[in-house]
């Protein structure tokens, strides 16, 4: 076919495919409409582009996931470290204090003991470190009462076992275990606590300049139950986030302590009363 009579043909098919545009079709809409089209069409961009909406939006979703997801994220490795017992060589093992009645471990405390005791015998460490202050009107410390315990019940050598007789709460008693460590000049210890309370004391252990792993006792009422698992795990979420944002310990009121860290299976009557002139005892520092 000719050159001109393809153009010709191709200028057809354009004109068959694209509408004719008339002045009937604009006039077709009215002056108002045609006014009108132009103002939607921005006003539509403007929406779109628009960050004053989208940019609170996503700060707002973005704190409520930071606020739900990190209570979870710290509770689920509350939970994994409780799993786990830790027991590589050391130089020390670290026994944090819980209640003692008139220099006799109440059943917590004496758990805990014999677990470390256990691993002194493994050879996990050479020494033992007893931690925990007293109560007001205590005669007795927290850490010489397991001291006097591990030498007297556990055959240790006085030698081998080291007391710590400060702290009321978690922190505190950290600090000063730190400080004796430095003074033996020890980098690493294991740590006898409760399974949820793991991973915060091996945290302030760690920040008081210690290598720290958890070997947590199995017995007690924070593991009996599912209740009380999920209760220690809320509240040792709390725990753990108030010391790692705030630096803080978590003050639990006394009477809560005695009742958590007693078995109602074994009361202070079974070893030793305690003396109607002073509390029955002083508070766990895993808390």
């Amino acid at each position: 076919m000719p050159e001109h009579l393809t153009n010709v043909s191709d200028a057809m098919t354009l004109e068959a495919e694209l509408p004719e545009f008339t002045p009937e079709d604009d006039e077709a809409d009215g002056p108002e409409d045609r006014a009108d089209r132009p103002r939607r069409r921005r006003g539509r961009g403007r929406w779109r582009r628009s960050p004053w909406f989208t940019i609170p939006a996503a700060v707002v979703i973005g704190l409520l996931a930071i606020t739900v997801l990190t209570p979870l994220a710290v509770g689920a490795r509350i939970w994994h470290q409780a799993r786990q017992d830790e027991r590589p060589r050391s130089d020390a093992i670290i026994v944090l204090g819980a209640a003692q009645y008139n220099g006799v471990p109440s059943p917590t405390l004496k758990w805990r003991l014999q677990h470390a005791l256990e691993l002194y015998r493994g050879g996990v460490a050479p020494a033992i470190v007893t931690v925990g202050g007293k109560a007001p009107g205590d005669n007795y410390t927290e850490a010489g009462a397991g001291r006097g315990w591990l030498i007297t019940k556990g055959g240790v050598p006085a030698s081998r076992v080291f007391e710590v007789p400060v702290g009321r709460d978690t922190l505190e008693s950290m600090k000063a275990v730190g400080k004796e460590f430095d003074r033996h000049h020890w980098s690493s210890g294991v740590i006898v606590t409760d399974p949820w309370h793991g991973l915060r004391s091996k945290k302030m252990a760690e920040d008081s300049g210690i290598r720290a792993a958890a070997s947590p006792t199995r017995s007690g009422p924070s593991v009996q139950t599912r209740d009380t698992q999920f209760h220690y795990i809320v509240r040792e979420t709390g725990g753990y986030l108030s010391y790692v944002l705030l630096g803080k310990s978590v003050q639990v009121p006394d009477e809560t302590i005695k009742r958590i860290h007693i078995d109602p299976s074994e009361t202070p009557s079974s070893s030793q009363p305690p003396s109607s002139s002073q509390p029955p005892s002083s508070p766990s520092p895993g808390r």
